[in-house]
């Protein structure tokens, strides 16, 4: 408990045996023989020490313009409960104001420290060589390409490649991953994880201000910039509500004794009653605070939402799309068979690793790798790079292709159809096909499983997307239970395939695009929720994606989905029961069946009870 929070316990512990003392004296008749401006005092000096802060609030909100909040409507029904005799009702209803603002500050409070885990990994120093010893720096000092030294219990303050030792290291804090991983020299490594008993060199590839960790902190601290269109609406509602009532309340008390002949004292203990009813407090802390439990859920398990609107649109969300390679498919390639049409198979193999000799594409690196000996590469020239199709290059001086039946079929070279399971890569030499060379890839393990929980959950539709030839994506949709494929597909095709999708889906849910965050960046940021996998480091996806798992865990995806769902319903529950209790006392207290006591519960005791049901969200993390 916060120091401010202490000091308000124990405002509300005094004032409260103040009240109860009080309360026992007036029914006791001690106060009966007292004038009421004797009376008034002994009452006066407990609200005050209550309140103290609510009338500081009114009076500064009113000099900025904000005239219509909750400071001043509880400010105007308890002056006015003070002015009808109403001691007790008036200081009741302060208490118990404040009580319900304890409960909000302090879940507030502990929603913000379920998220405090992950801000936690902010490093404090970097350790840099300096005359045969180490210097702790600021991390922000350390220059791009600087060799740093990551001792045993320290926290990785800056992304780069280890360049000498091995350790464990834990990513609990960026992926919610219990297990350590494993990194040795030329494995990657970035801000945030903690290092394990090994001592790490590690050569930095980032800044500070661009590193893994730094764009983390951005994310959480911006996510309550992006607000749920039902937090919109509340907001909007209160602004208007607001006002709305108080006049409401001012009619009440005027206009009955005015044109009917009421009794003044009866109405404006009415208008007062129905002040404090109206308060929108129930509404406008539970609604944020459930959102705001659901972000701090989902980072728990290594999942980082931007903002609650994307929190409210995965809960709707009923089509899944996924990238195929590196999401539902490891992407490590295999060469799984060489397929020669003249020549052998060395000689082909050969003539497929000269060609892809200058590519960094996974599957050039696989060829590469199954060829297994030195290249010559000066043999190679005139190398262009067709995304979607192939390579195009000279090998020995003469005009090669490398790449799809699409590419041959383009050029006019015959070729014959390699049915085989896997992407399938055409060589050809001057206009005449060679072979082929089939690569594979396999499952990632999990992935069926994410794909089946999420149908589970009511997921309608799922459809893969890949540049991969039909076979091979049908073989692989089979294999994880996946609805629909689109093969084949140009990284503008994936664009297009998605526009068509969304289209289907106006007026009912939403889509959400899962892909490895990097060549996916224009889908995931086209999508309804893009969901970015796997993307520990990757700038492309924090900028594109409006969701990031910072692991390979697909299973956090129905995961995340089943806490957006649970937070929206506990939002929406939350709003129901506040307008419908204060509805249903409003009209009792304008009638005058309802008194101060209900109006009190009406609002301290809805809020508080909103509060609680939003505090709900803080341990869905936990569960899943």
């Amino acid at each position: 408990m916060t120091k401010k929070q202490k000091k308000t316990l124990v405002r509300i512990l005094v004032t409260g045996a103040a009240f109860a003392a009080l309360f026992v004296l007036e029914h006791a008749g001690a106060f009966a023989s007292l004038p009421a401006l004797v009376t008034v005092w002994f009452y006066l000096a407990p609200y005050l020490l209550i309140s103290y802060d609510i009338l500081i609030k009114a009076a500064k909100n009113i000099s900025h313009g904000t005239v219509f909040d909750e400071n001043l409507l509880m400010l105007v029904a308890t002056v006015a409960a003070f002015a009808i005799g109403e001691f007790s009702e008036a200081l009741a209803v302060m208490l118990f104001y404040q009580v319900g603002e304890l409960f909000q500050s302090y879940a507030v409070g502990k929603s913000r420290r379920s998220i405090s885990d992950l801000l936690d990994i902010v490093p404090e120093y970097a350790n840099v060589e300096e005359d045969g010893g180490f210097k702790q720096v600021d991390p922000d000092e350390v220059e791009v390409g600087t060799e740093i030294v990551i001792l045993p219990g320290e926290r990785v303050p800056l992304d780069g490649v280890v360049t000498e030792g091995s350790s464990l290291v834990d990513t609990k804090a960026l992926t919610g991953e219990p297990v350590p991983r494993s990194v040795n020299a030329g494995d990657e490594i970035v801000s945030g994880c903690v290092n394990g008993a090994g001592t790490l060199r590690v050569r930095t590839t980032k800044a500070f201000e661009n590193s893994t960790v730094t764009r983390i902190l951005e994310l959480v601290e911006n996510a309550g910039n992006r607000k749920a269109k039902v937090e919109n609406f509340i907001t909007r509602f209160a602004r208007v509500y607001t006002p709305f009532v108080t006049c409401c309340a001012v009619l009440l008390a005027v206009l009955p004794p005015l044109f009917f002949g009421g009794v003044w004292t009866d109405w404006l203990r009415r208008a007062c009653i129905f002040l404090v009813i109206s308060c929108p407090c129930a509404l406008v802390i539970s609604v944020p605070l459930g959102f705001f439990g659901g972000i701090g859920a989902s980072s728990r398990l290594g999942v980082l939402v931007k903002g609650s609107n994307f929190l409210e649109a995965l809960a709707e969300t009923d089509t899944l799309v996924f990238d195929k390679t590196g999401t539902l498919t490891k992407g490590e390639f295999r060469v799984a068979g060489v397929y020669p049409e003249s020549g052998s198979e060395a000689e082909l193999l050969e003539f497929a690793a000269l060609g892809e000799g200058f590519s960094t594409h996974p599957i050039a690196h696989s060829i590469r790798e199954a060829y297994g000996k030195p290249l010559d590469l000066s043999r190679v020239t005139d190398v262009e790079e067709q995304p979607g199709f192939g390579i195009r290059a000279k090998i020995d001086g003469k005009a090669a292709l490398l790449g799809s039946g699409r590419m041959l079929d383009a050029e006019n070279v015959a070729y014959a159809e390699n049915d085989a399971a896997g992407t399938v890569v055409y060589l050809a030499r001057e206009r005449k096909c060679l072979g082929s060379v089939v690569i594979s890839d396999s499952v990632k393990p999990g992935a069926k499983e994410a794909v089946a929980a999420a149908k589970r959950l009511g997921i309608s539709r799922t459809v893969m997307l890949t540049g991969d030839r039909s076979r091979a994506a049908e073989a692989a949709a089979r294999e994880l239970g996946v609805d629909e494929v689109r093969a084949e597909l140009l990284p503008a095709g994936k664009v297009e395939a998605v526009e068509r999708l969304l289209d289907a889906e106006r007026g009912r849910g939403k889509l959400a695009y899962v892909g490895d965050g990097i060549n996916d960046a224009p889908v995931l940021a086209r999508a309804d929720v893009g969901v970015a996998m796997g993307s520990m480091g990757s700038d492309a996806a924090i900028e594109a994606a409006d969701i990031v798992i910072l692991d390979d865990d697909l299973g956090k995806i129905p995961a995340t989905v089943r806490i957006a769902r649970k937070t929206m319903g506990i939002v929406r529950a939350n709003i129901v029961l506040a307008l419908a209790v204060k509805a249903l006392v409003m009209v009792l207290g304008a009638l005058g069946l309802a008194n101060m006591w209900m109006a009190v519960f009406a609002d301290v005791g809805v809020a508080v009870l909103a509060i609680l049901n939003s505090m709900r969200t803080l341990s869905l993390g936990k569960t899943e």
